[in-house]
């Protein structure tokens, strides 16, 4: 299954392309099934309807644990790093996963959850998190994991859209010097939740938390009360796995949806390729299972290959800068996964934090998120990876359920800040504005991609018709990604960032609709227009114009409320990082703000706004720009 040189890439590319589903269905063949399938593949773009390896029966977690078990049992699984460094580390092997897994999906079963059942999984980076995915996948209950930096609103408006039946949550979170109280806003997020029986309670904090009889229990006690026997239910291909929550230009989130069997081939083959996995090494994905990322490549890729996966519960900065580095020194890590927001972070600090570690161990890099900048990427290259390491430099997407354009380690040679060369079986095209193809090399485009692969998007939970306009409407049979993308001289690929009004900070998509909803919550605020703008850290930061009328009291004051008004209803990442008080927005006489020039005001280039003429009042942007110098 795994490429091993430039010409096997170029070969298997090619057969990949010519006969899609003969290459699928070989790939497919290296995994377990109860049944085989009638039927590769089944797909229209423009309801649209995808369907993989129809009529097949499987189990996930069969396949990323029974099947390890005879040869691998007692092969490390998941390697958990505590957030305090002088707090003991725990490995879990197959078969103590294996029996835990099974132990839980036992308690989800006595706590009424039945196949197709949605559970939202609210936890701290603990191995139980892990357990509690894998036990959902066992017993066909869909989960819903939602990021531990969330707010009670947001958490609500995923269960309610949803509609789960349980939650799985802890006493609270410990993140650097930080504790998060996670049942106390799940408590209040469940105030507003009807659909949710139970609440089942992972002791992890010690944080004193209020329990309601009936609804609450411990899953400490729960545990005690089941035994560890529980055969995997039978699913088909095409039954739903997971619900993922995402940012979008417009509304609140899309619950994107994968399935079963197409998803599990296309996490397994993408992660034993790309990083070059081998067997016996550790492989350190820094990012949290309450995303994508840590969905495809700490959960199902990694176990579906045997391989062994690290999780870490706290944060590349504490206590100090040293800390991934002290990792990969104490578990002899191989593979680093990380995000160009991190690497940025710790450039901050200079070499020092890496001196005296020894990084010897690490044989591939791997960048997600987000593009990474020239700059980081040879920091990386040369502080961490001591020029012998290559560098992944990925690109994919929540709804593309695993990486779609990237090097293969040891295989494609790479070039900094590009993601180089399509997967097998991807097939990108660069588009122009009316959905013409753009062809040859030396071009720009929206990036969009015409042919099915395993892991994509089936649907968005509740609303299919919000799946086809989001991603199939835009340009006629193509997948949309909203990306733009530049396609150079020999044909390798760089994302140029969003077209459309979502801005990836820290890696995380978060929508300029969904922030200024939140913003105008706050009482005094009447209007606001968010964009993102070049942030030396985040990739891109949050910036917010606000007319807040009569403003009175202390401008810094009223930042700090409307900051916490978005904390409250989104959550802390999204928390502008600049608001600037107007009097009035840049509008066409329709109506219609013209972002382009807040856009132009936010990265500091003012010199060349373009015509704006058409404006309902010009002088609105004269003020703008006048005030954005003092701030």
């Amino acid at each position: 299954m795994q490429i091993n040189s430039f010409e096997e890439y170029q070969e298997t590319y090619q057969k990949s392309i010519n006969q899609p589903e003969e290459f699928w269905a070989g790939i497919a063949s290296n995994f377990l099934w109860k049944k085989k399938w009638d039927h590769v593949l089944s797909w229209n773009f423009t309801t649209p309807d995808i369907k993989w390896f129809e009529g097949a029966k499987l189990n996930i977690t069969e396949n990323c644990l029974d099947r390890h078990l005879a040869e691998n049992g007692d092969t490390p699984a998941i390697v958990w790093e505590p957030n305090d460094p002088e707090k003991e580390s725990i490995t879990l092997t197959y078969r103590v996963l294996h029996e835990q897994v099974c132990r839980f999906a036992n308690v989800l079963k006595k706590n009424g959850v039945q196949k197709g059942d949605r559970v939202c999984i609210y936890m701290p980076m603990v191995p139980e998190l892990a357990v509690a995915v894998l036990a959902c996948a066992r017993i066909g209950a869909v989960h819903s994991v939602v990021f531990g930096g969330f707010s009670a609103k947001s958490i609500a408006d995923r269960i309610n859209d949803a509609a789960c039946k349980v939650v799985v949550t802890a006493d609270g979170a410990f993140r650097g010097n930080k504790q998060i109280q996670l049942k106390e806003v799940i408590d209040d997020a469940l105030i507003g939740c009807p659909t949710i029986e139970k609440v089942i309670v992972l002791t992890h904090t010690r944080t004193p938390v209020s329990m309601l009889k009936g609804r609450d229990c411990w899953w400490e006690d729960e545990i005690k009360l089941v035994d560890s026997n529980c055969p995997a239910e039978e699913m088909d291909a095409e039954d739903m796995l997971f619900i993922l929550y995402t940012s979008g230009s417009t509304g609140k989130p899309k619950g994107v949806v994968h399935t079963c069997g197409g998803y599990m081939v296309y996490a397994g083959y993408t992660f034993s390729n790309v990083f070059n996995y081998q067997p016996g090494e550790v492989y350190f994905c820094t990012a949290d299972i309450g995303w994508i990322t840590g969905h495809s490549y700490i959960v199902y890729g990694p176990l579906s290959q045997g391989a062994t996966t690290l999780m870490f519960e706290g944060i590349p900065t504490y206590p100090n800068a040293s800390r991934f580095w002290d990792i990969v020194e104490k578990h002899q890590v191989n593979i680093l996964y990380t995000a160009p927001t991190a690497i940025r972070s710790l450039m901050g600090f200079g070499s020092a934090p890496v001196q005296g570690k020894d990084l010897s161990s690490l044989r591939v890099l791997g960048s997600v998120g987000e593009p990474i900048n020239e700059e980081a990427w040879h920091w990386f290259d040369e502080e961490i990876g001591k020029k012998n390491c290559p560098i992944v430099d990925t690109w994919w997407q929540t709804e593309t359920g695993g990486i779609m354009i990237s090097p293969i380690a040891f295989v494609t040679p790479t070039k900094p800040s590009f993601a180089t060369l399509p997967l097998p079986g991807i097939q990108p095209i660069l588009v122009d504005e009316q959905g013409k193809e753009i062809e040859g090399n030396g071009v720009n485009g929206n990036l969009c991609i015409r042919f099915p692969w395993p892991g994509m998007l089936r649907t968005t939970y509740g609303d299919h018709e919000r799946c086809r306009l989001t991603y199939f409407s835009t340009y006629e049979n193509l997948y949309f990604t909203g990306d733009g993308c530049l396609r150079d001289k020999d044909g390798y690929y760089r994302i140029t960032g969003r077209v459309d009004d979502v801005i990836n900070v820290s890696g995380h998509r978060i929508g300029t609709a969904e922030v200024e909803n939140a913003i105008n919550m706050h009482a005094g605020v009447i209007e606001s227009a968010v964009v993102g703008y070049p942030h030396e850290v985040k990739g891109q930061g949050i910036f917010a114009f606000v007319i807040y009328p009569g403003l009175s009291k202390d401008e810094e004051l009223t930042r700090k409320d409307i900051l916490q008004t978005v904390t409250r209803i989104i959550g802390a990442i999204a928390k502008p990082d600049k608001i600037l008080f107007v009097s009035g927005l840049p509008k066409t006489r329709s109506g219609k703000i013209m972002r382009r020039i807040l856009r132009k005001v936010a990265e500091g280039d003012t010199s060349n706004l373009g015509d704006i003429s058409t404006l309902l009042d010009p002088a609105v942007v004269q003020e703008i720009i006048g005030k954005s110098r003092q701030l």
